[in-house]
């Protein structure tokens, strides 16, 4: 296979593809450059800005009319850090792996958060964890005021046990269902309580809310807490199991190759749930990269858009439209459809999200319209701004790509770069589609086409 297919592959699954700058800079690069490349560049993590309230008691004192406006600023600074987010996928200067880890966790622990101090707060918790230990990314979710509150453990109390969040740390966090009882949902619901947080978003443990008690979890007793919980469950190898199999999964190949994953899920569980040695062993394995696996997973909504911005070097005049495109296309940050996140895969594609990717080059480079049947979510004045949103875009560094390049050379290079699968398509089938001539035109409408082909749908 073409060297350059298999590193094409390893940056849009360890990331969201590479700008024309970086391409130049990498396409002839070993894997094992690339992949140590990508794991340094990770250890430098640039924190979110966390601004807590600076009485947390102001919000008690609140009117009925301060406290909707407050929600108001919430819910926008939700949208700013939402978009400043999708800029450090396609921004360079920050890691590429590291943000395709952070998604994914955002994923797994899938939590809708409506306060802005706490969808920074969280993302910074899971950016620290991400290529860490999953012990400890655990403990800092079943910790995070997001998740608290979302999952209702603030009302878990030893009077009053409320079992949500026991319940899904065992049936999407860690073992999996088909290997816990109810009895073990009561019992570590009780292992929780007191598990809280305050009005400055802060973890908080209320001791007097907490059941002391004996409990009988997964055949053992004791005094247990949460923590001891998240122990059992990880001494468990079905945990080790279900979680290789999700990154698997989203990493590698929705089919799963069932040697491999056992093979990965025993070292994950024998190296204490290491996800950087997990994320490597895949990276650096020789069946990561064959046919099978190559050019076979939908981009999310979210890596569409993402990749599509660092390969044109896209700037949107009013950013606002960024984030009615991932709803029509079904993936919003911060608000996953239910607490078991984004199926993904197939679920990606309907009729409507299918015109809306297809179309979306075409909106991006301003020759089309997006004239389509949206969903009945979307007001009609999120339609209007949706079809009237206006960006820029930077070919230069493409066309540089292509300097002195015949025009089948320019469409094979541009074809390799653009696009994962193979395509049965050749230079010839462009040519009354495209630009005559050579040079920027050419370069722009050939461009625009291959985007506009299903294959760039895939990675």
């Amino acid at each position: 296979m073409n060297p350059t297919k298999k590193l094409q592959h390893l940056y849009w699954r360890a990331g969201f593809g590479l700008s024309p700058q970086e391409w130049q800079v990498r396409r002839q690069w070993s894997i094992e450059q690339a992949v140590d490349d990508l794991f340094e560049r990770a250890k430098t993590i640039q924190p979110w800005e966390v601004t807590k309230p600076k009485d947390a008691e102001t919000h008690k004192k609140m009117g009925e009319a301060m406290k909707k406006q407050f929600r108001q600023k919430n819910k926008q600074l939700v949208r700013t850090i939402n978009l400043d987010w999708l800029s450090r996928m396609s921004n360079p200067n920050h890691s590429a792996l590291l943000e395709k880890m952070t998604l994914f966790w955002h994923g797994h622990f899938a939590c809708t958060i409506k306060v802005g101090m706490l969808a920074a707060q969280q993302l910074n918790s899971i950016q620290q964890h991400a290529l860490g230990n999953f012990r400890d990314l655990v403990l800092a979710i079943a910790r995070d005021p997001s998740m608290i509150r979302f999952l209702n453990n603030q009302q878990n109390k030893k009077r009053q046990p409320n079992e949500n969040f026991a319940r899904e740390l065992m049936e999407l966090f860690t073992i999996g269902r088909g290997f816990y009882t109810e009895n073990d949902v009561k019992e570590a619901a009780r292992a929780f309580t007191g598990w809280s947080s305050n009005l400055s978003g802060e973890y908080v443990f209320r001791e007097r809310q907490h059941d002391f008690g004996e409990k009988r979890f997964m055949n053992k007793r004791g005094n247990f807490d949460g923590t001891d919980i998240i122990d059992i469950l990880l001494e468990r190898r079905e945990t080790a199991h279900f979680i290789t199999k999700k990154i698997y999964q989203y990493f590698v190949n929705e089919k799963v190759n069932e040697r491999r994953l056992e093979q990965l899920a025993a070292g994950f569980y024998d190296k204490n749930y290491d996800i950087k040695w997990l994320m490597q062993t895949i990276f650096t394995s020789d069946w990561f990269y064959e046919t099978e696996n190559i050019g076979v997973q939908i981009k999310s909504p979210i890596a569409l858009i993402a990749g599509m911005t660092k390969q044109l070097n896209l700037t949107v005049d009013n950013k606002k439209p960024l984030l009615l495109i991932s709803k029509v296309l079904g993936q919003v940050l911060f608000n996953p459809p239910n607490v078991a996140g984004w199926p993904g895969g197939r679920n990606w594609i309907d009729n409507s999200t299918l015109m809306m990717r297809l179309n979306l080059a075409g909106m991006v480079f301003q020759v089309a319209k997006m004239d389509f049947q949206a969903k009945p979510e979307l007001e009609e004045a999120q339609g209007k701004a949706l079809k009237n949103m206006t960006s820029t875009i930077d070919l230069q560094p493409i066309l540089a790509m292509t300097k002195d390049a015949s025009k089948t050379e320019t469409y094979d290079t541009l074809s390799d770069y653009f696009l994962q699968p193979d395509t049965p398509l050749k230079a010839a089938s462009f040519e009354r589609f495209i630009e005559k001539g050579q040079g920027m035109a050419y370069v722009r409408s050939l461009c625009l086409r291959l985007m506009t082909l299903p294959e760039y749908q895939l990675c």
